[in-house]
């Protein structure tokens, strides 16, 4: 065998080595959730000695009160209006600072970077009194609302720079068939900026659906519970050891929207991280 070959190999058996130490949490929690509970604790290996449904079946009877259902429900609503709120107004805001003169441009750019350093925690009280005054507490608008005025300035940034190596040839030359600033934006950039829309999308719905304290903060009743939220009253719930078979099947439940989110939309996530690099 040659010494390239030799290296290749090497080089895979180490990636492969890297991966399953980074998946083995995965791996554990999947086949935990498929183990009785009373051999989750006493067994070392990944491998399950013996395979049970039951698991699931206790976490999907609705007879112990709110079905499980109506926890991916929640989710799935706040999650999509945070997805809807971004992609839009994040687009807007981008195509603004990227292709509108107006006054003042540069410094509120700066500013909206700069909010990208603010940690959460210092503007939450802040926003908690806002939504409290508005009488929006314990329900969707604080987690949702936000999303419709261009908060997340990452995406804004991330936006605003993929337009910024669009050339600006289209736009002047939709300009001289007498289009304005917004049919520009719909009908040249829109579709142009796809990948990155889809990009924003993707890391939108999964940092929304995985959000436990900004939930924990606003939601209250258990008909509202989210599945992030859901899951620690279940763990709340626990009485023994003996139920930690339900508790990681709700787990990997929690997983499955995440992952067909992902796997539905991946290939424009490597499209615009691949385009993203290029010059108009």
């Amino acid at each position: 065998m040659t010494r390239p070959r030799v290296r290749r190999v090497v080089w895979h058996l180490g990636v492969a080595a890297v991966l399953l130490v980074m998946l083995y949490p995965v791996l554990w929690l999947v086949t935990s959730s498929v183990k009785p509970s009373a051999r989750i604790a006493a067994s070392v290996g990944l491998w399950p000695e013996s395979f049970t449904l039951g698991n699931y079946a206790a976490v999907l009877d609705a007879s112990a009160g709110t079905p499980v259902w109506r926890y991916f429900l929640n989710s799935t609503l706040v999650a999509g209006g945070a997805v809807i709120g971004n992609v839009v107004t994040c687009s807007l805001a981008a195509y603004a600072f990227a292709r509108l003169r107006f006054r003042l441009r540069t410094p509120l750019f700066a500013f909206m970077l700069a909010t990208i350093m603010l940690p959460q925690h210092v503007v939450l009280i802040p926003q908690y009194t806002i939504f409290q005054r508005l009488g929006m507490v314990d329900s969707f608008w604080p987690l949702v609302l936000p999303k419709f005025l261009a908060t997340d300035a990452f995406f804004v940034f991330l936006m605003a720079q993929f337009i910024r190596q669009l050339p600006r040839e289209l736009d002047e030359a939709a300009r001289i068939d007498g289009c304005g600033p917004i049919r520009i934006f719909a009908h040249i950039t829109l579709p142009l900026i796809k990948p990155a829309m889809i990009t924003t999308a993707i890391f939108t719905f999964i940092w929304t659906w995985n959000d436990f304290f900004t939930q924990l903060i606003y939601l209250s009743s258990p008909e509202r519970l989210t599945v992030p939220l859901a899951l620690r009253m279940f763990v709340d719930l626990q009485e023994s050891a003996a139920s930690f078979g339900p508790m990681f099947a709700l787990s990997v439940l929690s997983l499955v929207p995440v992952l067909l989110f992902f796997a539905a939309f991946q290939r424009f996530l490597v499209q615009g991280l691949a385009t993203s690099g290029l010059k108009g």
